[in-house]
């Protein structure tokens, strides 16, 4: 046999396979770009639904607050006029109650730096709230008023302004600003 007759066969099956393994390794590294690539748009995905939850939750979040402000200042202008009071003390258990369940979502889903400043506010609301309820069930302790409530009422707005431009700086929202 001569080695001519030998070496054309053998050159023609090492074509022919490294063909065949070229195409398939091809294949292979296509399929771990085209994987690479849906694990990123995966992930792009997943930071935004993050981001979009995080911006309800905060907007929820500012949303109860100013209610339960609001029925909170208005429970503060009833007092002693009982045609209203009935309706302005069940508006305020509403929007407390609402806040609460807000407040438990928060708790959850904020960073620790906004939830601390929640949490500070959410500590003072219900000790606004307290004082209110105290006055309104004509058994105030002392320091407790009408005055004293407005003002807790008036410190309170101011917090949670600061509280919503730290969310919103949180959430990378335009023109926040922290402060800093």
């Amino acid at each position: 046999m001569d080695v001519g007759e030998v070496t054309a066969p053998v050159v023609a099956i090492v074509g022919v396979v490294g063909t065949l393994l070229s195409a398939l390794l091809t294949q292979r590294a296509a399929d771990r770009s085209r994987r690479r690539e849906l694990d990123r748009t995966e992930q792009v995905r997943e930071r935004r639904r993050h981001a979009q939850e995080l911006r309800a939750c905060s907007v929820a979040l500012n949303a109860s607050a100013r209610q339960y402000l609001a029925a909170l200042t208005d429970q503060v202008f009833a007092l002693g006029r009982d045609e209203e009071l009935r309706i302005v003390r069940q508006r305020l258990t509403e929007a407390r109650d609402q806040y609460r369940d807000v407040y438990a979502e928060a708790q959850m889903r904020l960073p620790e730096r906004v939830l601390a400043l929640v949490a500070d506010l959410s500590h003072d609301l219900g000790a606004a709230y307290g004082m209110v309820r105290r006055l309104d069930d004509g058994a105030p302790r002392a320091g407790d008023s009408a005055q004293a409530v407005r003002e807790s009422i008036d410190e309170l707005w101011g917090r949670l302004r600061r509280t919503r431009r730290e969310m919103r700086t949180e959430l990378g929202a335009f023109g926040a600003d922290s402060g800093r």
